[in-house]
């Protein structure tokens, strides 16, 4: 494929760009996840894995909802003014101000006012989420550093979803990856000077890692962004931005907050099995911090084709381009189904030796081989939300993803006490076959109805 047919696929060429810069941060991650399990041990990437779902919540509640819409509506603006001005010279003075610039300004004070809101709570709580919520007070300062990232995510999530929109993904791509850089290199210098003082290595450490990163991937975004000095019809932007992102958010944050209850209730459930509080919480490590970032490597690339996926499936929908959009879904769904096929097929046959090859835990190696059997559907079920949502069918996914997560919470609680940690895992199967397989139905009633 030419350059020329290149710039005519944006969807690919985001997609292969996202997917790069997405293989070479897992790549990192995975080093760096080696070196927390010998660092600070199971039971201490158990802790440091029970703050994420707060941390998902914080992404949920202040920029998640809004990230989409900016993606959606400058993408559906762009295609309406590509289309109302197919050159450039034919434009006036006002109309060179692009509204979907408008977009980003609109998402940004949103986002910003509810991240400064979460952030002054998350820190004056920490101490009570901690114990009362999470169940372990050493998580408390580490919330209390977490809350510092809030607003600089925020601003790096618009951005990303302003460029998202527009299908160029160069500054995003990057940025994903120099934020893994700065978060692995921080931790990394800072358990230097800790050994070369013959201090311990502690997990909040692994805590301001995360704080390096997003202000690295902040400042990089920023340098590459040319803002407007004046935006058009900055009121109606930010209405329609807060219409669409409030069902978006509601959706999220339900999401992550059923399955924060079961990240929580996992640990607390394995003590009901037999387990002694500091093993639950190192089968927890082994389980979130080990053998789950494996199962997600291949992601990267379903991940990639998502984010495109929104943006391009907004854009044709604009255009009422039902052609684009069939050829869309029966492509992305195959390749999920491929990748995830012979994900399943590598996981079950190299599972138990990588556990002991990456993480020298056999326990690890387990895990992999029984999540192995859900790739397939996992993958397929990112792919067909951002389908979904790129449609406007968010309260779908909203649904799908709600019931899913119950699915799994009930999984938690009726069963690992009886069967152990196993009975999580096939939960997650049972959840992600009725997300995609529900998914595919509506799907087809919506894009393949009768005219």
């Amino acid at each position: 494929m030419n350059k020329a047919a290149l710039q005519r696929h944006p969807l690919f060429t985001g997609t292969l760009l996202l997917t790069l810069a997405g293989l070479f941060s897992r790549i990192i991650g995975f080093f760096y996840r080696i070196f927390l399990s010998h660092t600070i041990g199971a039971e201490g990437i158990g802790i440091y894995q029970l703050i994420f779902p707060i941390y998902a919540l914080t992404f949920s509640f202040t920029v998640a909802g809004i990230q989409s819409a900016i993606s959606k509506f400058v993408a559906e603006s762009a295609a309406r003014e590509a289309y109302a001005f197919p050159s450039p010279r034919s434009r006036g003075p006002a109309e060179r101000r692009p509204l979907s610039f408008t977009y980003l300004y609109a998402g940004l004070l949103l986002s910003l006012f509810l991240s400064l809101l979460c952030t002054v709570f998350l820190y004056g709580c920490a101490d009570f989420l901690a114990i009362r919520v999470l169940g372990e007070a050493r998580c408390g300062p580490l919330l209390k550093i977490l809350s510092l990232t809030v607003p600089f995510g925020a601003v790096h999530a618009c951005i990303n979803g302003y460029y998202y929109g527009l299908q160029k993904t160069a500054v995003p791509a990057m940025s994903q990856l120099l934020e893994q850089l700065a978060r692995v290199g921080g931790v990394w210098l800072l358990y230097q000077i800790a050994s070369d003082r013959g201090q311990p290595v502690t997990i909040e450490m692994a805590v301001w890692g995360l704080v390096l990163g997003e202000i690295v991937s902040v400042l990089y975004s920023v340098s590459f962004t040319r803002f407007e000095k004046r935006c058009r019809a900055l009121p109606l932007a930010t209405k329609q931005i807060f219409t669409m992102a409030l069902p978006l958010t509601a959706n999220r944050v339900f999401v992550n907050l059923f399955g924060s209850v079961e990240a929580i209730l996992i640990p607390i459930k394995l003590r009901a099995f037999g387990y002694a509080p500091d093993e639950a919480l190192s089968v927890f490590g082994v389980l979130t911090g080990m053998a789950m970032p494996l199962i997600f490597f291949p992601s990267v690339i379903t991940n990639s084709v998502s984010v495109m996926l929104l943006p391009a499936i907004s854009e044709a929908a604009a255009k009422k381009d039902l052609v684009y959009i069939k050829n869309a879904v029966k492509k992305s769904c195959l390749y999920c189904i491929v990748l995830g096929l012979c994900c399943t097929l590598g996981f079950l046959i190299f599972g138990r030796w990588l556990g002991m090859l990456i993480f020298a835990n056999r326990l690890a190696g387990t895990f992999i081989v029984v999540l192995g059997w859900i790739c397939p559907f996992l993958y397929l079920t990112t792919t067909l939300s951002s389908i979904l949502n790129g449609l406007g069918k968010t309260s779908t996914t909203f649904l799908l993803h709600l019931v899913g997560s119950g699915i799994r919470i009930l999984f938690v609680i009726l069963l690992i006490p009886s069967l152990g940690i196993k009975a999580y895992l096939f939960g997650m199967l049972v959840s992600h076959l009725m997300e995609s397989g529900v998914a595919v139905l509506v799907l087809k009633k919506t894009v393949w109805k009768p005219s």
